[in-house]
Order: C-alpha cells, then structure tokens, then sequence
C-alpha cells in the first residue's frame, strides 16, 4: 500500500492525475473522468472542508461497526463496489479545476504528514491512525485511477 504522507508516493499519484485527459474513459463504472475526480475530492472535503454532515450517533455505530475495517485496512477495492451517498456525483463537473482541486488535496496532505492525522477524528469512522488515513486515502486513489487505466 502506498503512504499518503511520503512525497514519492503523493508524487506517483499525481504524475496518475496527470496521465489523465478530459476524454479518458472507465474500464468499469458510470462516472466520467470529471464525476471521479469530483467523487475522489469528496473523502478530502470531509478532512478540510466543513460542507458534509456528521453522521447521526447510529449511522456512525453502523459505519463504525461494519464499514471502517473494510476501508482503512491494505486490501484494495473490487471493482464496481457500492459508494456511499455523499460520494455520489451527478451531472458534469469541470475537469481542470477538479484536477487542480485533487492535487492540492494530496500535496496539502503530504506536508501535513503523518503527526497532523495520528490520531485525528474522521466524519465516518471516528478516530483513526495515520496508517488507517493513508490506507483510506490511497485505496480510494489507487482504485479510481486504475478505473481510468492510470
């Protein structure tokens, strides 16, 4: 697995970014290169952005419970895997500041490093390891980008 904090590994994923065109097209799934960088900007917001909703005290037992293990351990995703609501993108979104968006993400996550998250409290999941952040992070990354063949 790859670690979020290290600059060569932040590096290789946006040098994947990089690879990718405005016309780049899925091996699987529904989303467009621009909804997947959009969809990949939301697990950021949540860090950085107060714009999504704490789950209710249940929802997060349930994600707790059920979810967290199968998103912060080294097993990669399988393809076509369900997405939570709020990672859901509809409609079309701009490509170039989408992608500007996603590189700011990872790079601002980089030069934080692995101190700024031991320990911090996610949305979903509650408190978490800076290995449990980095294995969430770059997962999520890994998957979308070998969607689009990067």
């Amino acid at each position: 697995m790859k670690n979020i904090f290290s600059k060569t590994d932040s590096e290789e994923f946006i040098d994947r970014i990089n690879q990718l065109g405005v016309d780049s097209q899925p091996l699987w799934g529904k989303m467009s290169v621009d909804q997947m960088l959009a969809h990949c900007n939301v697990m950021y917001e949540m860090v950085y952005e107060n714009i999504h909703p704490k789950p209710n005290a249940f929802l997060r037992f349930i994600l707790k419970s059920f979810v967290k293990s199968k998103v912060v351990n080294e097993t990669s995703y399988s393809r076509n895997i369900r997405t939570a609501p709020q990672f859901i993108i509809t409609g079309d979104r701009d490509f170039q500041i989408e992608k500007e968006r996603l590189i700011r993400y990872i790079t601002k996550t980089q030069e934080l490093g692995t101190n700024e998250f031991e320990g911090k409290e996610s949305l979903s999941f509650g408190r978490l390891t800076s290995k449990e952040w980095s294995n969430m992070f770059a997962k999520h990354l890994d998957h979308h980008f070998s969607q689009f063949n990067v």
